[in-house]
C-alpha cells in the first residue's frame, strides 16, 4: 500500500496480541516486516518471535519511539507510568503518534500522565510552570484489539475521543481498517466494547470447543467437527455485517416450525443459555 511504504510502526511490547496485529498488518500488504521494529522485556524471545515476520529487534523503547512514526503501546496496564511516562517529550516530536492498546488507559489517564511529566520536566530545566506554550502534545489515539486481527478479521475498539490530527486519523485508519472493524465508542462505553470484542473470543471458543465435542459424540472427527463449528461462526457473523438483520430474526429464520432446530433452541433457553452469556460479561465488569 503506497500510502504506508515510508511509514515506521514500532511496538513497545511485543506479546501475543502485538504479535498479532503485526502479523495482519504484514499479510495483508499494509507494511512489510521491515518497517516494524519491537523492543520488550527479554531480548532473546523477542529476536525468535520478531524473525518470524524480519521485524526490528531493539533493546528498550527510546530506540523504538525514535526510530518509528507510529508508536504502539502494547505492554501491561500497570507498566505505562514507569515506561512510556519518561518518553513523553520524544513521544511529542512532529511527525509521530500513539496508539494504545492498554484497557484500562484511555485518553483522560493518558492526559494526566503526560501532564505530569512535563511539569516534571519544567520544573527540572527551572521553568515557572506558568507558561505552557512549550509543552509537548502527545498525539494519541486508545484502543482495544482482538487477536482476529492476526488474519485480517479483527475488531479494533476505538475511543471516539483522541488528539490525532486530521492527517493522523487518515493514517490510522489506512493502517488498521484492512485487518479489523474500527468501532468508535465514547470514552465511557470503552470497558464494556472492550469486554464483547476483546474478552468474548474466549467465549466463542468455548462454544465452537463445546460443538466439536458434541459432534465427536456423536461420530465426527474432531478436526471435521472443529472446521464446522469455526466456519459456521465465521459465516453467521457475516451474514449480519452483510445485512444488519437483527440475530433473533437471523435465529428465527434457521427455526421451522416443529423442526430440529427449534427443538435444540428450546432446550438452550431452558438451560439459560443467553443468561449465562451475559453472567460471564458482568463477572468481568464487576
Amino acid at each position: 500500500m503506497d500510502d504506508t511504504d515510508d511509514l515506521t510502526i514500532g511496538f513497545i511490547g511485543y506479546g501475543n496480541m502485538a504479535q498479532a496485529i503485526a502479523q495482519g498488518l504484514v499479510d495483508a500488504g499494509v507494511v512489510r516486516g521491515r518497517q516494524i521494529v519491537a523492543c520488550a522485556a527479554h531480548y532473546d524471545k523477542l529476536e525468535r518471535n520478531a524473525a518470524k515476520l524480519g521485524v526490528r529487534a531493539l533493546r528498550n523503547p527510546i530506540e523504538v519511539v525514535s526510530a518509528c512514526d507510529v508508536v504502539v503501546v502494547a505492554i501491561k496496564p500497570y507498566q505505562i507510568e514507569t515506561v512510556i511516562g519518561p518518553l513523553t517529550q520524544e513521544l511529542a516530536k512532529p511527525g509521530r503518534f500513539v496508539v494504545s492498546i492498554a484497557a484500562g488507559w484511555d485518553l483522560e489517564r493518558y492526559r494526566t500522565l503526560f501532564d505530569a511529566r512535563t511539569q516534571q520536566s519544567q520544573t527540572a530545566a527551572g521553568a515557572d510552570g506558568g507558561d505552557d506554550r512549550d509543552a509537548p502534545v502527545v498525539h494519541i489515539q486508545c484502543t482495544i484489539p482482538n487477536t482476529p486481527m492476526a488474519v485480517g478479521k479483527g475488531v479494533l475498539v476505538t475511543e471516539s475521543a483522541n488528539t490525532l490530527t486530521a492527517d493522523q486519523t487518515a493514517v490510522f485508519e489506512t493502517l488498521f481498517a484492512p485487518i479489523s472493524l474500527i468501532e468508535r465508542v465514547d470514552s465511557a462505553h470503552m470497558n464494556i466494547a472492550m469486554v464483547v470484542a476483546g474478552c468474548a473470543p474466549a467465549f466463542t471458543d468455548m462454544y465452537i470447543e463445546a460443538l466439536g465435542d458434541a459432534g465427536v459424540k456423536y461420530g465426527l472427527q474432531r478436526d471435521a467437527a472443529y472446521r464446522l463449528a469455526a466456519k459456521m461462526v465465521e459465516g453467521v457473523g457475516a451474514l449480519y455485517m452483510a445485512t444488519g438483520a437483527h440475530p433473533g430474526a437471523m435465529k428465527d429464520a434457521v427455526c421451522s416450525p416443529g423442526g430440529t432446530t427449534i427443538r435444540g433452541v428450546g432446550q438452550l433457553e431452558k438451560d439459560g443459555f443467553r443468561g449465562v452469556v451475559i453472567d460471564g460479561v458482568d463477572a468481568i465488569m464487576e
